[in-house]
């Protein structure tokens, strides 16, 4: 089976890539720049393709056509989305309804990897079903988005998540990994700790994919963590783990932090859908803690 990623680059797609290929799929890589991994063999193949550019998408899907989509690109910092709200809006609407239509020529099931940034964070522990209501201009885009995909002739998921870590396979760090370099130089950080988030394990994340492709689970699914932490406790587990008493981590409140997006203070989602139909388990904070950071 071919399977298409998106964002092969990022922490998400290149552990979305890699656990493809190790269940013997047919991999075709994309992003808009160079391959950065060192994946090989004869079922890994890179596409360099920007998907805001229709020319570029038709020649790919037409080159491919495949049979799945795993489409994790996308312009995911908040601030910056808040910033540069016109190609927020490409990159995170324009560009996602551009695969869906190529995908549709194709009959590909397409799988869409979404946020926690489309709730408002009121009440926390967000089922599939509730109602979205995002703060964010990023949550905007990517609550336009998913109602694009909802709307697509063929088959459908859509994966929410929350707050990705693990070890980077290639590219930039995640907020552990970057939060570690930090607690070694003994930096000064401000760490928000009135935000709370059940952070997600990133190859528990691609595991959970692959399940949704292996049993061709369509709709909506929740995939995260279950522990329940603050940024400014899982920097604190950071330096816990690191064996750091002696630090320069500072807990502040959204409002001193007063960053450009609005964040919402409870946006842990409930997993019960996943772990009832994709049988998705993930390993706790301190787990996948070990797993980053470990080694």
């Amino acid at each position: 089976m071919k399977v298409l990623v998106t964002g092969a680059n990022g922490l998400v797609g290149s552990y979305v890539i890699k656990q493809l290929l190790e269940a013997g799929y047919e991999v075709y890589a994309s992003s808009k720049n160079a391959d950065l991994s060192s994946f090989a063999g004869e079922r890994y193949h890179f596409r360099q393709m920007d998907f805001i550019d229709p020319y570029a998408v038709l020649e790919v899907f037409e080159s491919i056509r495949p049979e799945v989509v795993v489409h994790s690109g996308a312009m995911s910092k908040p601030d910056d989305c808040e910033r540069n709200q016109a190609d927020a809006y490409e990159t995170n609407v324009a560009g996602t309804v551009q695969l869906l239509l190529n995908a549709a020529d194709h009959k590909s099931f397409f799988i869409f990897l979404s946020t926690d940034f489309i709730f408002n964070g009121e009440t926390g522990m967000h089922k599939e079903e509730d109602a979205t209501s995002p703060l964010s201009y990023y949550g905007r885009t990517k609550q336009e988005a998913e109602e694009a995909v909802r709307e697509y002739g063929h088959d459908w998921s859509i994966v929410r998540t929350v707050f990705v870590y693990g070890k980077p396979l290639y590219g930039r760090n995640c907020f552990l990994t970057m939060l570690a370099g930090k607690l070694r130089k003994n930096e000064p950080f401000r760490v928000v700790n009135d935000q709370e988030r059940t952070p997600t394990y990133v190859a528990d994340l691609a595991k959970g994919v692959i399940a949704i492709i292996e049993k061709r689970a369509t709709g909506i699914f929740h995939l995260s963590g279950s522990d329940v932490f603050t940024p400014y406790q899982m920097a604190m587990q950071v330096a816990k783990f690191m064996g750091i008493a002696q630090h320069r981590l500072e807990p502040v409140s959204s409002a001193e932090l007063n960053e450009l997006a609005r964040r919402p203070l409870k946006s842990g989602l409930d997993i019960s859908k996943a772990r009832a139909v994709l049988g998705y388990e993930p390993v706790s904070f301190e787990e996948g803690l070990r797993k980053t950071l470990g080694e």
